[in-house]
């Protein structure tokens, strides 16, 4: 994972406001009723940690987290968050180079898959689907192209200030829906943000593996 964004940690959330008002935010929130009491969840690339926070709002206790984040900075932010009585473990690693030996009840995956080339993600992908129980689900939030000319300008401007700033690898959106597709994961919701530029999606995993 080339990307770190220690340097855009003290703007980030200021940053996406400033362009996308709260849809970044409420795109996240749209997903976290899909956890149900008592879960094992796995965040990874959670950045400042705010969704720490909004878990807690819907769960106050019982959650087993864990928290992957590649950035320090992004992480020292996240763990001053309020989290509830929730348990929170903080990994401050790339998750690929990380071991589990438990499977999660839920995957949250938010704006991650952006940051990759397409090997990258499949790299990703394959290390995350095992760790996903049978039936547990993923929730993935990130940007999609829908035809509309402004989405490509503002994707472009935005691989371009992140490869300047945070070293991100690629400099286009990658197939994130195939990984899901050939892995037989079934879509239970989704709902679109901003102009159909952020999508958000609860994937069902089956039984099959591929």
């Amino acid at each position: 994972m080339a990307s770190n964004y220690d340097n855009s940690a003290w703007f980030y959330d200021s940053l996406s406001k400033l362009f996308y008002g709260k849809a970044l935010i409420n795109a996240q929130v749209y997903l976290l009723p899909f956890i149900k009491s008592n879960s094992s969840v796995l965040i990874v690339g959670g950045g400042t940690g705010w969704i720490l926070e909004e878990i807690a709002q819907v769960h106050p206790s019982g959650l087993n987290i864990t928290y992957a984040e590649i950035s320090t900075n992004m992480m020292a932010l996240s763990k001053k968050r309020a989290v509830g009585d929730n348990e929170v473990i903080f990994i401050n690693n790339p998750i690929e180079d990380v071991s589990f030996s438990e499977k999660f009840d839920i995957i949250i995956t938010p704006f991650l898959f952006d940051n990759f080339t397409e090997s990258t993600l499949q790299k990703v992908f394959d290390h995350l689907h095992p760790l996903l129980k049978t039936d547990g689900l993923w929730l993935n939030t990130d940007f999609q192209l829908t035809g509309k000319w402004w989405q490509n300008v503002m994707l472009k401007t935005m691989f371009v200030f992140f490869k300047i700033v945070c070293g991100i690898e690629t400099s286009a959106l990658p197939d994130i829906n195939k990984q899901f597709e050939q892995n037989e994961y079934e879509v239970i919701a989704q709902k679109t943000f901003y102009g159909d530029f952020v999508i958000s999606k609860a994937f069902k995993k089956s039984g099959l593996e591929v």
